[in-house]
């Protein structure tokens, strides 16, 4: 999640009247017109905050029938509760974990540090890239260029790798400018 992806998801999060709709939503399933009357609220003003809600994917909805019924995502207020923290907070287990994954990852590295394979396993593979983008900085916007020069330092197939990081959720790109995401939404190694 970029900083300003989460200023956004923490603004929408922001107003008390969407607090109540998540806290009512943790208890299961509500479509508008149940919300509106538990709330107190008229029909479009749910709408509108069910609007702001889905817009940073605190929620999604369902349609049965005639009625669309609404749900948290637990999954993306965890994530983003978990990203702030991360962001605030270094945590010392992930720097633990970083040095038990490199005696992986150099199994995958000529003696100059250039990448002798790309491994296959997802795992190793999770390892490797996450040991590669320790050379990019959180909160700085990269041009693609400087990110295919960065990588042709290490292996010359510098579009996999750079397609790599998208799909692991390393990074984020908009009209080929790219910026790291913090680690929690990251694959996960396992």
């Amino acid at each position: 999640m970029q900083l300003n992806r989460l200023v956004s998801f923490y603004k929408t999060l922001g107003d008390p009247t969407r607090i109540r709709i998540l806290s009512l939503l943790a208890k299961g399933p509500l479509h508008g017109q149940a919300l509106a009357g538990k709330l107190g609220l008229t029909p479009p003003t749910i709408t509108h905050h069910m609007n702001k809600l889905k817009d940073v994917s605190a929620i999604y909805q369902r349609r049965e029938k005639n009625t669309i019924y609404f749900y948290i995502n637990e999954d993306v207020i965890r994530r983003g509760s978990s990203a702030l923290l991360s962001l605030i907070f270094e945590r010392e287990d992930e720097k633990k974990m970083d040095s038990s994954h490199y005696e992986v990852v150099r199994n995958f590295l000529n003696q100059d540090g250039t990448i002798k394979q790309i491994p296959a396993q997802r795992k190793k593979k999770l390892m490797l890239l996450r040991h590669l983008i320790k050379g990019f900085e959180r909160g700085i916007k990269y041009e693609e260029k400087e990110i295919n020069e960065y990588i042709k330092k290490y292996h010359d197939d510098y579009a996999t790798i750079r397609r790599e990081f998208i799909m692991a959720n390393m990074m984020y790109r908009d009209s080929n400018v790219y910026e790291v995401n913090p680690e929690e939404l990251w694959a996960k190694i396992e």
